[in-house]
């Protein structure tokens, strides 16, 4: 139930006959600059969050460390 050779030659045929020799490539070279576009967001898309993530960590630190030297500011009115 594959695809045969023979189909493939007249589907490239058909191809052919309805965009032309001169426009294929420019297809082609319109698909390449897309899948390359993608690719980029991809990767940004990945350094972005790697970033959220980076700063989503510092702030819990920060809220973490705020929290301990409130207590320990407390701890010391106390003792005075």
């Amino acid at each position: 139930m594959g695809v045969s050779t023979w189909q493939i030659v007249v589907i490239l045929l058909v191809v052919l006959l309805l965009f032309g020799g001169k426009k294929i490539p420019e297809l082609a070279s319109g698909l390449g600059k897309g899948i390359k576009n993608f690719k980029d967001a991809l990767k940004e898309g990945e350094e972005g969050a790697d970033i959220k993530a980076t700063e989503k960590t510092e702030k819990i630190e920060n809220q973490t460390t705020s929290t301990n030297s409130t207590e320990t500011t407390k701890e010391q009115e106390k003792n005075a």
